[in-house]
Protein backbone atom coordinates (compact mmCIF):
# COMPACT_ATOMS: atom_id res chain seq x y z
CA UNK A 1 0.00 0.00 0.00
CA UNK A 2 1.22 3.47 -0.89
CA UNK A 3 0.45 6.66 1.01
CA UNK A 4 -0.84 9.38 -1.33
CA UNK A 5 -2.18 12.89 -0.81
CA UNK A 6 -5.13 14.26 -2.74
CA UNK A 7 -6.31 17.84 -2.96
CA UNK A 8 -10.08 18.32 -3.15
CA UNK A 9 -11.66 21.61 -4.16
CA UNK A 10 -15.09 22.93 -5.09
CA UNK A 11 -16.48 26.32 -6.06
CA UNK A 12 -19.98 25.40 -7.27
CA UNK A 13 -23.12 24.60 -5.33
CA UNK A 14 -22.72 22.94 -1.93
CA UNK A 15 -18.94 23.23 -1.89
CA UNK A 16 -18.44 21.44 1.44
CA UNK A 17 -20.99 18.80 0.50
CA UNK A 18 -19.15 17.99 -2.73
CA UNK A 19 -15.86 17.55 -0.85
CA UNK A 20 -17.59 15.30 1.70
CA UNK A 21 -19.22 13.26 -1.07
CA UNK A 22 -15.94 12.89 -2.96
CA UNK A 23 -14.17 11.78 0.23
CA UNK A 24 -16.89 9.22 0.94
CA UNK A 25 -16.78 7.88 -2.64
CA UNK A 26 -13.00 7.56 -2.48
CA UNK A 27 -13.30 5.69 0.81
CA UNK A 28 -15.85 3.30 -0.74
CA UNK A 29 -13.50 2.50 -3.62
CA UNK A 30 -11.74 -0.85 -3.56
CA UNK A 31 -8.03 -0.43 -2.83
CA UNK A 32 -8.37 3.06 -1.27
CA UNK A 33 -8.74 3.84 2.40
CA UNK A 34 -8.79 7.30 3.98
CA UNK A 35 -6.13 7.74 6.67
CA UNK A 36 -6.88 11.33 7.72
CA UNK A 37 -8.09 14.67 6.43
CA UNK A 38 -7.26 18.32 6.82
CA UNK A 39 -9.73 20.97 7.88
CA UNK A 40 -11.68 22.86 5.21
CA UNK A 41 -10.21 26.08 3.86
CA UNK A 42 -11.73 28.78 1.72
CA UNK A 43 -9.50 30.31 -0.92
CA UNK A 44 -9.69 32.87 -3.66
CA UNK A 45 -9.65 31.32 -7.15
CA UNK A 46 -6.09 30.75 -8.34
CA UNK A 47 -5.32 31.79 -11.92
CA UNK A 48 -9.04 31.94 -12.78
CA UNK A 49 -11.49 34.68 -13.64
CA UNK A 50 -14.42 33.78 -11.40
CA UNK A 51 -16.00 35.41 -8.37
CA UNK A 52 -16.78 32.21 -6.47
CA UNK A 53 -14.20 31.20 -3.88
CA UNK A 54 -13.16 27.59 -3.43
CA UNK A 55 -13.45 25.33 -0.43
CA UNK A 56 -10.38 23.07 -0.27
CA UNK A 57 -9.12 20.16 1.79
CA UNK A 58 -6.36 17.57 1.54
CA UNK A 59 -6.82 13.90 2.33
CA UNK A 60 -4.21 11.26 3.08
CA UNK A 61 -5.02 7.86 1.63
CA UNK A 62 -3.54 4.37 1.52
CA UNK A 63 -3.92 2.71 -1.85
CA UNK A 64 -2.78 -0.28 -3.84
CA UNK A 65 -3.89 1.40 -7.07
CA UNK A 66 -1.19 2.52 -9.46
CA UNK A 67 -0.90 6.29 -9.99
CA UNK A 68 -2.77 5.99 -13.33
CA UNK A 69 -5.53 3.87 -11.76
CA UNK A 70 -5.84 6.41 -8.94
CA UNK A 71 -6.08 9.25 -11.48
CA UNK A 72 -8.80 7.36 -13.36
CA UNK A 73 -10.73 6.80 -10.13
CA UNK A 74 -10.47 10.52 -9.24
CA UNK A 75 -11.75 11.48 -12.71
CA UNK A 76 -14.62 8.98 -12.42
CA UNK A 77 -15.70 10.51 -9.11
CA UNK A 78 -15.44 14.02 -10.55
CA UNK A 79 -17.79 13.00 -13.38
CA UNK A 80 -20.13 11.24 -10.94
CA UNK A 81 -20.41 14.49 -8.94
CA UNK A 82 -21.26 16.54 -12.02
CA UNK A 83 -17.94 17.92 -13.17
CA UNK A 84 -17.91 18.52 -16.89
CA UNK A 85 -14.77 19.03 -18.95
CA UNK A 86 -14.03 22.64 -19.92
CA UNK A 87 -13.73 23.47 -23.59
CA UNK A 88 -10.44 25.18 -24.47
CA UNK A 89 -7.59 26.29 -22.26
CA UNK A 90 -7.69 27.58 -18.72
CA UNK A 91 -9.71 26.78 -15.62
CA UNK A 92 -13.48 26.81 -15.07
CA UNK A 93 -15.82 26.64 -12.08
CA UNK A 94 -16.30 23.07 -10.89
CA UNK A 95 -18.39 20.99 -8.53
CA UNK A 96 -15.30 19.02 -7.54
CA UNK A 97 -11.65 18.88 -8.47
CA UNK A 98 -9.47 16.04 -7.21
CA UNK A 99 -5.73 16.30 -7.79
CA UNK A 100 -3.00 13.85 -6.83
CA UNK A 101 -0.42 15.90 -4.95
CA UNK A 102 1.97 13.12 -3.89
CA UNK A 103 2.05 9.37 -4.46
CA UNK A 104 4.64 8.15 -1.99
CA UNK A 105 7.92 9.69 -3.12
CA UNK A 106 7.31 8.84 -6.78
CA UNK A 107 8.17 11.26 -9.56
CA UNK A 108 6.05 10.92 -12.70
CA UNK A 109 6.21 13.24 -15.71
CA UNK A 110 3.79 12.09 -18.36
CA UNK A 111 1.42 14.00 -20.60
CA UNK A 112 -1.65 12.98 -18.60
CA UNK A 113 -0.09 12.79 -15.14
CA UNK A 114 2.53 14.77 -13.21
CA UNK A 115 3.42 13.72 -9.66
CA UNK A 116 4.22 15.59 -7.51
CA UNK A 117 1.56 18.00 -8.75
CA UNK A 118 3.39 20.63 -10.77
CA UNK A 119 1.80 23.66 -9.04
CA UNK A 120 1.39 22.49 -5.45
CA UNK A 121 4.40 24.51 -4.25
CA UNK A 122 2.82 27.72 -5.60
CA UNK A 123 -0.62 27.31 -4.02
CA UNK A 124 -1.48 28.16 -0.44
CA UNK A 125 -4.69 26.14 -0.81
CA UNK A 126 -2.64 22.96 -1.12
CA UNK A 127 0.27 23.82 1.18
CA UNK A 128 -1.77 25.02 4.17
CA UNK A 129 -3.81 21.79 4.43
CA UNK A 130 -0.62 19.78 3.84
CA UNK A 131 0.97 21.66 6.77
CA UNK A 132 -1.63 20.06 9.04
CA UNK A 133 -0.83 16.58 7.82
CA UNK A 134 2.84 16.41 6.80
CA UNK A 135 4.77 19.61 7.61
CA UNK A 136 8.15 17.81 7.50
CA UNK A 137 7.51 15.80 4.31
CA UNK A 138 10.17 16.59 1.72
CA UNK A 139 9.05 17.33 -1.83
CA UNK A 140 10.88 14.67 -3.90
CA UNK A 141 11.73 17.10 -6.72
CA UNK A 142 12.26 20.43 -4.94
CA UNK A 143 13.90 18.86 -1.86
CA UNK A 144 12.17 21.25 0.53
CA UNK A 145 9.73 20.39 3.28
CA UNK A 146 6.09 21.44 3.13
CA UNK A 147 6.88 24.01 5.84
CA UNK A 148 9.73 25.43 3.78
CA UNK A 149 7.58 25.57 0.64
CA UNK A 150 4.87 27.39 2.58
CA UNK A 151 7.42 29.88 3.90
CA UNK A 152 8.53 30.53 0.30
CA UNK A 153 5.02 31.55 -0.83
CA UNK A 154 4.61 35.15 -1.93
CA UNK A 155 1.01 35.26 -0.70
CA UNK A 156 0.47 32.59 2.00
CA UNK A 157 -2.85 33.99 3.32
CA UNK A 158 -5.84 31.71 3.34
CA UNK A 159 -9.17 32.00 5.10
CA UNK A 160 -9.89 29.15 7.52
CA UNK A 161 -13.43 27.89 7.11
CA UNK A 162 -15.45 26.47 10.02
CA UNK A 163 -12.66 24.40 11.55
CA UNK A 164 -14.50 21.30 10.36
CA UNK A 165 -12.86 18.07 9.26
CA UNK A 166 -14.16 16.09 6.34
CA UNK A 167 -16.71 13.47 7.46
CA UNK A 168 -16.00 10.01 6.13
Amino acid sequence: MTIAYLSLGSNQGDRIGYIQQATSLLNLTDNISIVRTSAFYESEPWNMSTETWFVNAVIEIKTSLTPKELLNECKRIERQLGRTPKEGAGYADRTIDIDILFYGKEIINEESLTIPHKYLHLRAFTLVPLLELIPDFEHPVLHKTISELHNDLENPEMVFLYGTRVDI
